[in-house]
């Protein structure tokens, strides 16, 4: 049977791949010039120049899509060099104000906007089930499915109302986990009711917003398909999503080199079964540095239409909601609007995100007191910042904690940082040298973290406890829960702490 003269070009229309540094590889502007529908930028790709960056793509395809993760919160991409002004999910399910959320997606969606990007990786609208999970944890706008449902539809209409793309993900549902998927996969081990109760409703609800974009998580759920993972089955990616829930946008892969899936089957083949299975465009989150690994997928999708293992029909009709996508986001992004974001005088970060997570901070007085009517600090304090090696979504170690925002309010404020496995408690003040302010990011997951916190307790009764992650059995004289993990989230900190 004869194919189309233009099969490489839907090959290539349907990759969308990261690559390094802060300006297009030679490599990259070969695969535009030849019809590569996507790129993805990262922490590494962002810089004073994005604006520039994104404008080159589009100088070699005009229908590029540029995608980027920017959640909020944790996983921000655009302020990785700073820390996110917007307090992220869990924080916004606290307040449980759809209109803070919807108005928090907007600002998000200006500033990817005013930066050229098409498609934004966000939001993460998985029902966090288990504490435990080790990857969504705070991401999650919370535990219950009606309020993320609610939360995911405002912050997509917010983030849309920018003419940038939103993409719900990890479908079916990446909430009741505790493996993390870039290290390997996971199973959902739920009942497909439990799974209509608990995980799809805010699907449902994205959908019904008008999301344009789904993004499908590498994960076993027996209920749907007990021999592959999503990623890979027609059941979830077409029965379920296409024909059940009535999705008509983009179904993008979550990164194929994550060890979930790419300690199944080489690039190419994970590709080729994606789309067959229904997903439309293939994320690639690193490329080799002459971009071989991006000519290997395009060939070996090529390959699969000829030898009869991907129909060329399916190859097009993913290649044509890509270009569907690029089509949309050109005729309703908003004209550049610098300013538009409210910036605190102080410090520069977002006027809205910053009361949104000072209105997310929960106090505990664990002996029962009354919450002090006077600043908790008065001194400089010596700080404790214990976390966890950050998981791959993040992409690094976060720059701003509350040390650093303590720091700046109460100089002569002393940190220490503790990781797990090597960093022993340091020597503590004496209460009448310094208060002791302690901080822990997911205490309730990591035993290292609860050892140590317990034996500076032991040691400093009086120390605060600042956590910045799920809160969990409150310690200390005064626990102070964030319910977030980002810039705003440590200032809100520092200036309850210090009555600021």
């Amino acid at each position: 049977m004869p194919h189309s003269p233009d099969l490489d070009r839907l090959a290539a229309t349907v990759l969308q791949p990261g690559f390094d540094g802060t300006t297009p590889p030679g490599w990259l502007l070969g695969h535009l010039a030849g019809g590569l529908g996507g790129v993805v930028l990262f922490a590494r790709n962002i810089s004073e120049d994005t604006p520039r960056l994104v404008r080159r793509l589009r100088e070699e395809n005009p229908q590029v899509i540029v995608a980027v993760d920017e959640e909020g919160g944790t996983v921000t991409r655009l302020e990785a060099a700073t820390g996110s002004s917007w307090p992220g999910n869990a924080a916004l399910g606290v307040l449980d104000d759809p209109a803070t959320t919807e108005a928090t997606g907007r600002e998000i969606g200006l500033l990817l906007a005013e930066a050229g990007i098409t498609l934004d990786y966000a939001p993460d609208v998985d029902v966090n089930a288990d504490p435990a999970n080790p990857v969504i944890g705070i991401r999650s706008f919370g535990a219950d499915a009606g309020l993320v449902a609610r939360h995911s539809a405002a912050w997509v209409t917010g983030l849309q109302s920018t003419g940038v793309a939103a993409c719900a993900k990890h479908f079916p549902g990446h909430g009741d986990t505790v493996t993390d998927s870039h290290l390997a996969l996971p199973t959902v081990h739920a009942s497909r009711d439990l799974l209509e109760r608990r995980d799809l409703p805010p699907f449902r609800a994205a959908i019904a917003a008008g999301v344009r974009a789904v993004m499908c998580g590498h994960l076993m759920v027996p209920a749907l398909d007990p021999a592959l993972p999503a990623t890979l089955s027609r059941r979830v990616l077409t029965g379920l999503l296409r024909l059940e829930l009535g999705f008509t946008g983009v179904t993008v892969t979550d990164a194929i080199e994550m060890k979930a899936v790419a300690a199944l089957l080489p690039p190419p083949e994970i590709a080729v079964r994606a789309l067959a299975a229904g997903a439309d465009a293939i994320c690639v989150g690193a490329s080799t540095p002459g971009g071989e690994n991006v000519t290997a997928l395009r060939e070996g999708i090529v390959r699969a239409v000829h030898e009869g293992a991907l129909p060329e029909s399916r190859l097009a009709e993913a290649a044509g909601r890509v270009r569907a996508l690029a089509a949309w986001h050109a005729s309703h992004v908003a004209p550049a609007q610098p300013g538009t974001i409210g910036r605190d005088p102080r410090y520069g970060v977002s006027t809205l995100g910053l009361d949104a997570a000072r209105r997310a901070l929960r106090v505990t007085i664990p002996a029962g007191d009354a919450s002090p009517d006077r600043p908790v600090l008065t001194r400089p304090p010596q700080v404790v910042e214990m976390t966890a090696r950050p998981h791959q979504a993040i992409g690094g170690a976060l720059p701003y904690g509350p040390g650093e925002a303590l720091a700046a309010l109460l100089p002569g404020t002393e940190r220490a940082v503790l990781t797990p496995g090597r960093d022993a408690v340091p020597p503590l003040r004496e209460p009448e040298q310094a208060p002791v302010v302690v901080v822990t990011h997911d205490a309730h997951r990591h035993a290292w973290m609860r050892d140590r916190l317990a034996e500076i307790l032991r040691r400093r009764p009086d120390a605060v406890v600042v956590e910045m992650g799920l809160p969990g059995h409150p310690a200390g004289a005064v626990y102070l829960a964030t319910n977030g993990n980002s810039r705003v989230s440590s200032l809100a900190a520092a200036e309850w702490l210090t009555g600021r």
